[in-house]
């Protein structure tokens, strides 16, 4: 197994220089002050309401269960220079994701030269043929992205030491967390004001100020003041906090797919003064319910008739209809591929090694290896549907080597990566636990920003790899230095 990269501490146990100054101050404050303020984060956040539902999981009553998402009191620290290089990466890797789906519904150049198959694309679940032929803003499809990256040992270089960024996968539909970075943020600087004084800590607040000026930047040709609003679909939605939350942070309307209407060609808003026309959407629906004239007929979560405005240019969806091509795990392995044949440049960060199950090949080599991989349905998320070979029981492996023989084409895998760890506040202490990061990149076509840091999340079951909110992960702030 690959050693395990430690965030905050050397192999030799010495404090990493850009976590000196706060492993100093740690070191000051006494547990009883750290469990103290652990417990008033957690009476806050409830207080706010800031709950996620965990869907298939039920309290006593059997109804569906709200949970706090845990926060930990320690921050994730990342010099300044190893987020410029990130950034970069990130950069690149939407807008070479972006072309990517602008390329898949017009003129397919990627396909017809054979980088990423044609069927694979063309007989996903996630390509809408009603996409082919529409020209968006920009070009831009995936405005709002949210990057995963996990830090490992190097898997070129095993046994060295040294660890490297991976880009785990790639979220481009209605990627959510951001809210939690803001949140974290504010719970850190009114917890432990004194730090923000020690420490020179990049600015995240002005990320709505950001998503603003992005889905205002993608509006139909010809406005000068458009009309914005975030459409949910209502309060039963996992992350109904982060719509309210993000809407009522722009200033703009949150609205339900009942509040709209299509009326000549133009989608309204009902209002108490009548309908208003509305000229950016930033959906937090799934393409399925968007239009049940085009889409699912049975959906009450979208508008009916919005995909004829939204061809015809009246209308700007963000993220676009069809994105989900480009996020699909069995595509994920062309990413680097795309990066050179659309910009001519190489990766700056790196893809996982993964095998795709679909080619025979790589079906026999993760069938004799499935002790050792992590296997995920290439359409899943939130840790649902997942094999972690080295955690599971031979009862768990053989069951999956049946689906797998079974529905090759809906699994990839990897190697387990050993993610790095952090100190992280638990019910025994302080101890090590497995992290990642979201970073969220905003694209509008003239330009690709990012807020220095993102959404760390963090496995606080002891040895767990699985951070994911859905399965009991928390998060933490991530600072990123300016100095």
């Amino acid at each position: 197994m690959q050693t395990r990269f430690d965030e905050m501490h050397a192999p030799d146990g010495q404090v990493r220089a850009h976590y000196k100054m706060y492993d100093d101050w740690l070191q000051r404050q006494p547990s009883e002050l750290m469990q103290a303020r652990r417990d008033e984060a957690e009476v806050i956040f409830r207080r706010v309401g800031i709950t996620f539902a965990v869907y298939g999981a039920k309290d006593e009553g059997g109804s569906g269960t709200e949970r706090l998402i845990p926060f930990d009191v320690i921050p994730r620290v990342i010099p300044r220079q190893e987020w410029v290089d990130m950034e970069a990466g990130l950069r690149q890797r939407v807008s070479a994701l972006n072309r990517f789906i602008h390329d898949v519904y017009h003129g397919q150049e990627i396909l017809k030269a054979g980088i990423v198959p044609a069927d694979q694309v063309l007989n996903n679940t996630q390509f809408r043929k009603e996409m082919m032929g529409v020209d968006v803003p920009g070009g831009i499809y995936s405005h709002v992205s949210g990057i995963d990256i996990v830090r490992a040992p190097s898997l070129e270089h095993p046994g060295n030491g040294s660890a490297q960024y991976y880009v785990l996968e790639d979220n481009l539909r209605v990627p959510s967390g951001v809210s939690y970075m803001l949140e974290n943020r504010k719970m850190t600087m009114r917890l432990f004001p004194e730090l923000f004084g020690m420490h020179r800590v990049a600015p995240v607040a002005h990320y709505p100020d950001l998503l603003l000026e992005t889905l205002r930047a993608v509006s139909p040709a010809g406005l000068n003041d458009p009309t914005v609003v975030v459409l949910t679909p209502g309060m039963y939605n996992s992350a109904y906090f982060e719509h309210a939350f993000l809407a009522q942070q722009m200033g703009v309307q949150l609205v339900e797919g009942q509040d709209l209407m299509v009326k000549q060609g133009f989608v309204y808003m009902r209002t108490t003064q009548g309908p208003q026309r509305v000229d950016v959407i930033y959906r937090r629906v799934d393409d399925d319910f968007l239009d049940p004239k085009v889409f699912r007929a049975d959906s009450t979560l979208g508008c009916a008739g919005l995909l004829d405005v939204y061809r015809a240019g009246n209308i700007t969806l963000c993220n676009a209809i069809g994105t989900g091509i480009a996020d699909d795990k069995s595509i994920y392995p062309y990413v680097p591929k795309m990066i050179e044949f659309y910009l001519g440049e190489k990766p700056i960060l790196n893809n996982v090694p993964t095998y795709l199950c679909r080619q025979a090949d790589d079906l026999k080599y993760v069938l004799a290896h499935l002790h050792e991989l992590v296997v995920k349905e290439v359409h899943g998320a939130g840790g649902y549907g997942m094999l972690v070979g080295p955690a599971a029981s031979k009862a768990e492996l053989e069951a999956f080597r049946q689906v797998l023989l079974q529905q090759p084409g809906n699994y990839i895998a990897q190697p387990t990566l050993s993610l790095s760890s952090c100190p992280t506040y638990v019910d025994s202490g302080i101890a090590p636990r497995h992290i990642d990061l979201r970073p969220y990149v905003l694209s509008s076509g003239t330009e690709v920003q990012t807020v220095p840091g993102g959404l760390t999340r963090v496995a606080l079951k002891q040895g767990s790899l699985v951070v994911n909110s859905s399965q009991g992960g928390g998060t933490k702030d991530t600072w990123v230095m300016e100095g």
